[in-house]
């Protein structure tokens, strides 16, 4: 009996800059899941499109493109993202970074971990940097309960930034992230 693989919905798979963190400005290919489980008001991305592709598939995707950074992204990756995924991305010399809402467990293959909480409860069990979408929320219980050496607050789809900048000044240990894809008009 013929072994039946794994397959993933994608949203998307595309090269461009990271815009936001840590990373911003590095050259990056972005495997876009399609799902969450969050309802976020702001997002800016259409979930239910979706294409199956199989682990083989999206490796062959993503490694066409000159970058070995990886950024999943979605949705949730977590949804979807799984050892038998990233083993198979590894295996291509890809450094896998994740950006996800904190609700779930990371699986121990993912390099870079970016959680952007939404809402409790967490289940993350690492995090190389927390970034905020700042609306005026107490970010220090978050940060608390999330903690991370790197702190970022990302202005609310660009329309709070007086605010988040007034924050920031006030609390230093925190740092801006702008979605500089959007401000430069690329993807």
């Amino acid at each position: 009996m013929k072994r039946t693989e794994r397959t993933y919905a994608v949203n998307e798979i595309f090269y461009s800059l990271q815009g936001e963190g840590y990373y911003t400005g590095a050259p990056a290919v972005f495997l876009r899941f399609s799902g969450c489980n969050r309802a976020c008001a702001f997002c800016d991305t259409d979930f239910s499109a979706a294409t199956p592709m199989d682990a083989d598939a999206i490796a062959r995707a993503c490694a066409a493109f000159p970058s070995r950074h990886l950024v999943c992204t979605g949705g949730e990756p977590l949804l979807q993202l799984d050892s038998a995924l990233l083993r198979r991305l590894k295996a291509d010399g890809f450094y896998v970074q994740i950006e996800t809402n904190g609700s779930l467990p990371v699986p121990p293959e993912v390099d870079w971990v970016t959680c952007s909480p939404k809402e409790a409860p967490w289940q993350v069990d690492r995090i190389d940097e927390l970034k905020i979408v700042y609306q005026g929320q107490n970010v220090e219980t978050v940060a608390a309960l999330l903690p991370s050496p790197r702190l970022f607050l990302q202005p609310c789809s660009g329309r709070n930034v007086a605010e988040t900048v007034e924050y920031i000044l006030a609390h230093p240990r925190w740092r801006l992230s702008l979605q500089t894809h959007k401000l430069i008009d690329i993807r």
